[in-house]
């Protein structure tokens, strides 16, 4: 989620700076580049060595951020107490865990390696409302059926208000057509049938949301949270077996959800900062005290943070209904593994070419010489997730 906020951020400050004719890309490439300095930084009410970003734009041609090193961070709190950062991995993290507390004003203050100061706006750790609950049931929804899951919460103080939701989806992988041998090369016209090594048909792999995801209750009654976090189609090969997702609620302060809220207008809702909503540049809470025309991209974020995590099998909700298809096609191919040029029939070299760029395997071998083959990905699972079990799983 981060990474994909910094994206939104870095290409907003591209388009808003000098996107004057939409019919030259190349006018966009090398005339309204503009170097800023990207900052990603949100202090949660856990109590934790806190974490700060801090990259440079980059241009469209470009394919990452270049991460700032050798930058002075520190936060200070109204009381005077100061937390050092220190750079670890493309990441500053803080020397000590700590955690904002109710009653304080939080401060961000970071000076570049070239003398330049960069101070944010005093923030407040909003109200806490821990999560509740999050619950999964089957739906239609535009005419689609599958699982929906949903976020609640209640705060009776109506304090909170202001919400904000990421999630990181984990799902158990059973490759479809895995047999307990596998083809090797062992001469230019030959290959042997060996047993596996290591687990190669289940898997799990994880993934985290993309989407900004906010809800407002100030136009309800009550501060009553129950938000449609993700929609799973009944035809995703996610939830084919074991599904987990963990939902993290974060409670904003006013200044902070408007600019999530500009952030999600401008993606257009689905990622799309190239859309017709072109506001121009999008102003955090961060300045540069050494220069005070210079853009700074990003915002400091205090906030109250909870996180429930929730487990399903596909059998939960669609008993007795075939699975959904899997991550690819996994139709078989019939191939006989002979090498005459002259007859049409003969598919040796396909078959070597396939097994040496990975890109199928085998999976029916009795008939030999005429082999069937499908999808790596069908027969083996490591090709595109990991074996590795989640510590959380169960």
């Amino acid at each position: 989620m981060k990474k994909i906020v910094a994206i939104k951020l870095i290409l907003l400050l591209l388009i808003g700076i000098g996107f004057t004719n939409c019919t030259d890309p190349y006018k966009m490439e090398t005339n309204t580049f503009e170097d800023a300095l990207v900052i990603e930084a949100t202090l949660t009410n856990i109590m934790q060595k806190q974490k700060v970003k801090i990259t440079r734009s980059y241009r469209l041609e470009d394919s990452a951020p270049v991460f700032e090193e050798g930058a002075d961070v520190y936060v200070t709190d109204s009381d005077g107490n100061q937390y050092n950062f220190v750079q670890d991995n493309n990441m500053y993290i803080s020397t000590q865990a700590f955690q904002p507390v109710p009653g304080k004003n939080y401060e961000l203050t970071i000076i570049t390696n070239d003398g330049k100061k960069y101070v944010s706006s005093k923030e407040i750790l909003p109200a806490s409302s821990p999560i509740q609950d999050v619950t999964a049931s089957v739906q239609t929804i535009d005419g689609k059926r599958g699982v929906e899951i949903r976020a609640k919460s209640f705060d009776p103080s109506n304090s909170s208000r202001y919400y904000r939701f990421e999630y990181e989806e984990t799902y158990k992988i059973v490759s479809p057509k895995w047999i307990p041998l596998k083809a090797i090369i062992t001469g230019p016209e030959s290959i042997e049938m060996v047993p596996r090594v290591g687990e190669t048909r289940t898997c799990y792999s994880t993934d985290k949301s993309t989407d900004i995801l906010l809800l407002n209750t100030n136009e309800t009654p009550e501060d009553r949270v129950d938000f449609p976090v993700r929609f799973i189609s009944d035809q995703n090969y996610i939830i084919s077996h074991r599904y987990s997702i963990l939902v993290h609620q974060y409670i904003h302060n006013l200044h902070a959800y408007n600019f999530y809220k500009a952030l999600k207008t401008i993606s257009d809702g689905s990622g799309n900062v190239l859309s017709p909503n072109q506001p121009g540049f999008l102003s955090g809470n961060l300045k540069c005290v050494s220069n005070p025309n210079e853009k700074v991209i990003g915002f400091f974020d205090v906030a109250s943070v909870s996180s429930k995590r929730i487990f399903f099998d596909y059998t939960d909700f669609f008993p007795g209904i075939p699975l959904p298809p899997f991550k690819v096609n996994c139709n078989e191919l019939s191939m006989d593994f002979c090498f005459q040029p002259l007859n049409p029939f003969c598919d040796g070299p396909s078959v070597m070419a396939y097994l040496n760029t990975n890109l199928m395997a085998i999976y029916e071998y009795e008939n030999a010489p005429v082999y069937i083959m499908v999808p790596t990905p069908c027969s083996d699972c490591t090709s595109f997730s990991s074996t590795v079990i989640p510590p959380f799983w169960q």
